[in-house]
């Protein structure tokens, strides 16, 4: 009985050395469950993001302060037209009937005006030879004032109604291209409650803007002059730069989202962007060379099973790496980023640390099969 226990105990204690060997040749090193990389030296640019319209810093919305048929269309779509340039007229009928009855008006009103002077002159003769009271002699005074007035009157007349003909001639008020025409020959335009827009004139499209919106949480860091990069849909493969030049401070608030509008100046010398194309913005707000960087994925790493949390310093961030066999968690002040990496400015990295990424897919995971064991 006494060998059979010292038999059982020498099993036992065998079958756990086994199994301690067999489980430390099961265990997988850390750099086999987890992916890692090294920080690198390199350069930085962090930028901010927005959609904008491409649009000519000058556009002119020309229209017609007076109602008629369009008789006349003197320009297109693309035309480039010089200031005074005629670009339409309006069937003047209407206008010079209303120009000659004025005129009409004048007339009578000047006869009547000689008329009472005339008759002013005799009142004043008579009155001095006193034949007549001095009320008949104001009576032919005031008549005559009237008479003026109506000659005023009539010529203001004639003047409005000329000048509501000059109006039936639509000119070009600034030199530049025509990029909309809304109006056709037989088309009859209303100006009685607001002016109707004819067409618009890009004065120069060798220099354009970007109208953006900007998300508060960034508007902070943008500053007039920074330097702006942007791309359109019409040129996926080309790169083009701009400057901020006007960060406005009317807000938009659109489902509780406040945005603010910021103009981004564009050269166009070859004239291939054209007004209302989406720009895709992109501001740069900081920028540095030869710093040490990390992937962003770092950060966004956690364990299910590793080093204590431990909080770190105002400005700080946790980075988990592998030092010898060990997770360790180590801070880090993190600096600028571009989205895709950041920059480290100071912390407990050392040289050396293989810095956590994510967990690796082992085809071996979950594969460990259960110890068993029989005694006999």
């Amino acid at each position: 009985m006494k060998k059979k226990i010292i038999l059982m105990v020498f099993a036992l204690l065998l079958a756990g050395a086994g199994f301690l060997a067999w489980k430390k040749n099961r265990t997988v090193p850390l750099d086999r469950q987890y992916r890692t990389v090294q920080a690198v030296r390199g350069d930085v640019v962090q930028t901010v993001s927005a959609n904008g319209t491409l649009n000519p810093v000058i556009l002119v919305n020309v229209g017609t302060q007076v109602s008629g048929t369009v008789k006349y269309l003197y320009v297109n779509f693309n035309d480039r037209v010089k200031a005074g340039q005629i670009l339409a007229r309006l069937d003047p009928a209407l206008f010079l009937a209303q120009v000659g009855q004025s005129e009409a008006n004048l007339a009578n009103a000047q006869a009547s005006l000689d008329l009472d002077r005339a008759n002013e002159g005799r009142s004043k003769e008579l009155y001095a030879a006193q034949y007549i009271a001095r009320q008949d002699y104001d009576t032919a005074i005031q008549a005559r004032r009237s008479a003026e007035a109506q000659v005023a009157l009539a010529r203001a007349q004639l003047a409005r109604d000329r000048t509501n003909l000059q109006y039936s001639v639509i000119r070009s008020p600034v030199s530049g291209v025509i990029i909309d025409r809304q109006i056709d020959v037989g088309q009859t335009v209303a100006a009685s409650f607001q002016t109707p827009t004819l067409f618009r004139i890009a004065q120069d499209l060798r220099n354009m803007q970007i109208d953006s919106s900007f998300a508060e949480a960034d508007i902070g860091q943008l500053r007039v002059g920074q330097q702006v990069h942007f791309s359109v849909d019409a040129f996926p493969g080309r790169v083009f730069e701009g400057k901020v030049a006007q960060i406005r401070l009317n807000a938009t608030i659109q489902q509780n989202v406040v945005t603010y509008d910021v103009v981004v100046s564009v050269d166009n010398p070859e004239q291939i962007l054209k007004p209302g194309m989406t720009a895709y913005v992109n501001i740069v707000i900081a920028q540095k060379q030869h710093v040490l960087l990390v992937p962003n994925a770092a950060f966004r790493f956690s364990p299910e099973k590793g080093a204590s949390p431990r909080k770190g310093g105002k400005g700080m961030r946790t980075l988990y790496v592998i030092r010898g066999e060990n997770l360790v968690q180590v801070a880090v002040k993190a600096g600028i980023t571009d989205n895709r990496m950041t920059e480290i400015s100071g912390g407990e990295l050392g040289p050396e640390d293989r810095i956590v990424t994510g967990e690796a897919k082992s085809s071996d995971e979950g594969s460990q099969s259960s110890f068993r064991m029989r005694m006999l």
